[in-house]
């Protein structure tokens, strides 16, 4: 196991035969890197044939620092595609500090113009299905969400051809519609509804938990332990760096760092700003069911101030979220307790449009943050420096659902299968950015 995690540039396998047959896989262009890839972890075929012996495939192997949703994700699924992979993470996937963490994330598709954001939370809702059935598991909530619009409508009147195109399910409502079906909300300054009847919610502690129980279970190494980019030469990283003192190395790295992005590739610090985000629960009534996800929708506020909430949330309390970017925290050191000027915004946002809570008392808080990007995108690419190494991050707030769905795209660019999306490049971020 040590040898093969201290791969060298260039493997060199003997088997004995009638001679002795030896093969060398070299790593020093991308094409030779690509074709090694493609034809050893991912088919599986390229065997090492002598008579009578022969030595099993060749396997890529990975280390993906970072097991949040984007990091876990990209470890199991490049773990399927044959590669052998090391999960580090600091904390824990989950992990009270991690913008993966928490009870609870929204799954839907309305993004506006987004095409790619729409098709990767289609494909992500898919793979949520398919991976809580393998597993046994209840992941995701089929809730519906209703998506609330304000005066301005041209991002939902962009997002409805693509949803259709991605074969989504939605309808449009009316005003009155909206109001006969859920009396508890009142719509005042609502032009009208978006409704997905397929989307609904995703169990975001939970999840992380179980996609690392898949990933050890499937054959990974899983090792908490903070980690340091190693040095870069000739194009290439040269191992990292555990705290330790220890020393890995692999053939590709894969930074999913989340709000640390920043500062465990330091060139990313103008990049990805972590922000203070609260979250808060409000009770309900005893056996008042109206505001649970029995009678009510995941929904989204996205009028003149953008609000969004979960009702039930394994019962935990009525979920309300404002979506406006906090101050800039390091999600390491902040002490996480809510502001009172955070908690009465909340309950303004309650009396304006679920009125029925306007008293309701505070059941649960949470302070966690995003892990913005400068333009919300997401950012998936090499190093500038480092061929072998990649950046994975920029959540920004809505990241957590497409993690399966990104975590193949990750894995089909670390193993040269196939190019990521040009959207999520980093060139686009670095042409703004003074560095």
């Amino acid at each position: 196991m040590r040898g093969f995690w201290r791969l060298a540039s260039e493997v060199k396998l003997e088997c004995a035969a009638q001679g002795r047959l030896t093969f060398k896989a070299s790593m020093d262009t991308n094409n030779s890197r690509r074709s090694f890839l493609k034809g050893s972890a991912i088919a599986g075929a390229a065997f090492i044939i002598g008579s009578p012996a022969f030595v099993g495939p060749l396997r890529a192997s990975v280390i993906v620092i970072g097991a949040g949703a984007f990091g876990g994700w990209s470890a199991l699924q490049l773990l399927r595609k044959g590669a052998k992979v090391i999960l580090l993470d600091s904390w824990g996937p989950g992990n009270s500090r991690a913008s993966s963490g928490g009870e609870t994330r929204v799954i839907r598709t309305t993004y506006g113009p987004g095409r790619l954001y729409t098709q990767m939370a289609a494909r992500a809702l898919q793979l949520w299905q398919e991976n809580e059935q393998r597993w046994n598991l209840k992941l995701f909530f089929r809730t519906g969400v209703l998506w609330m619009v304000g005066t301005d409508d041209s991002y939902e009147r962009a997002a409805m051809p693509l949803m259709k195109e991605a074969s989504v399910r939605f309808e449009k409502l009316s005003i009155a519609d909206c109001a006969k079906r859920w009396p508890q909300i009142k719509f005042d300054d609502v032009s009208w509804s978006i409704y997905e009847p397929d989307s609904g919610y995703l169990a975001a502690r939970r999840a992380c938990e179980a996609v690392l129980n898949a990933f050890l279970k499937e054959g990974g190494e899983y090792r908490q332990a903070q980690a340091a980019p190693g040095p870069v030469a000739a194009n290439r990283m040269h191992g990292i760096t555990l705290t330790s003192g220890e020393i890995l190395s692999a053939d590709s790295y894969v930074f999913a760092c989340g709000p640390w992005l920043g500062k465990v590739v330091s060139f990313l610090a103008p990049l990805i700003t972590p922000t203070r985000q609260e979250v808060f629960f409000f009770g309900t009534a005893a056996g008042d069911l109206r505001f649970t996800e029995a009678q009510l929708p995941v929904w989204i506020d996205n009028g003149k101030h953008v609000f969004y909430g979960i009702p039930g949330n394994h019962w935990r309390g009525f979920k309300i979220a404002d979506d406006t970017r906090g101050p800039v925290i390091d999600p390491t050191t902040m002490e996480r307790q809510i502001s009172a000027e955070g908690l009465a915004a909340a309950r303004r946002y309650l009396r304006l449009r679920f009125p029925a809570l306007a008293d309701a008392p505070l059941a649960e808080s949470r302070v966690c943050q995003y892990e913005n990007s400068t333009d919300q995108n997401f950012i998936l690419d090499r190093h500038p420096e480092a061929e072998n190494a990649w950046i994975v991050g920029g959540g920004s707030g809505h990241g957590f659902k497409h993690g399966p769905a990104l975590g193949e795209i990750v894995s089909d660019a670390v193993l040269g299968l196939k190019a990521p999306p040009r959207e999520l490049s980093l060139g686009r971020l670095l042409k703004k950015s003074p560095i």
